[in-house]
């Protein structure tokens, strides 16, 4: 039996992941962003251990939500599943970010470096992460013209940077990624073609399976099945960038291996 924290559990993907993992036999503890989500989450998910409430775009409130993710205990895996989508418009958090950095980048990484280094991570991107900004730069969107696809497209490069990095850093825990497809979510909307079940089974394959194809480290995953990610990712020195600038928005350290 494992015991999984996914992120952005109260609806979608998430929510699917955590009702499937209760089925087998697991642990899940939810994550939503406010307390009426919450209360959606735990109708949604019964058998969930619990359900905890943090802000993901709010640094203060992600670190405190890694704060109550580690009063509960060891995890076995973390599913890094929040995200806000790619019809974002340009708005800032009260920390200055862009609120998909801070979402979908920024609060990965701190919730990385502060919760209790689980055996398993998960991290969720998109095949939009082919078209991401290499360069990293102006990750504040201060130059650019805002265009939401492509800061939602940039910010899934991130994952993959990050859940590559965490992988070369960290040898006692499997990093992987997974692009869940165009699924029918909220996010995806109702006609996106790919199918819905295997974005959430391979989240939870990754997460809990014996298999030795779901225990590696640093691989990229779609439908259970390698997929080669944005050969940018594989870039040491990028990766290390990304941790690098991360650390200096949240001022979060990455513990060292």
């Amino acid at each position: 039996m494992a015991r999984v924290f996914i992120t952005g559990s109260s609806d979608g993907l998430g929510r699917m992941a955590a009702q499937l993992l209760i089925e087998q036999g697991h642990r899940a503890v939810l994550h939503a962003r406010t307390d009426q989500r919450a209360r959606d989450a735990t109708a949604a998910v019964p058998g969930a251990e619990t359900v905890l409430i943090g802000d993901l775009a709010i640094i203060a409130q992600t670190r405190k939500l890694a704060d109550d993710a580690n009063a509960l205990g060891p995890f076995d895996a973390v599913i890094h599943n929040a995200a806000v989508g790619y019809q974002e418009q340009r708005r800032l958090t009260e920390d200055g970010l862009p609120h998909v950095f801070a979402i979908n980048t920024l609060a990965p990484y701190i919730l990385t470096a502060l919760v209790r280094r689980p055996k398993r991570l998960v991290y969720l991107s998109s095949g939009l992460h082919q078209s991401g900004d290499p360069s990293l730069n102006d990750l504040k969107w201060e130059k650019r013209k805002w265009n939401g696809q492509q800061a939602y497209s940039d910010t899934k490069f991130h994952d993959t940077l990050l859940a590559f990095a965490i992988a070369r850093h960290w040898h006692d825990v499997y990093s992987n990624v997974v692009d869940p497809g165009w699924v029918a979510t909220r996010m995806g909307g109702p006609n996106a073609p790919d199918d819905l079940d295997a974005g959430f089974l391979t989240q939870v394959w990754l997460a809990t399976s014996d298999d030795p194809e779901a225990k590696v480290t640093g691989e990229y995953f779609f439908h259970k099945e390698l997929l080669a990610p944005h050969r940018a990712t594989r870039d040491v020195e990028r990766q290390e960038r990304l941790l690098e600038a991360c650390q200096q928005f949240s001022g979060v350290n990455l513990p060292a291996s």
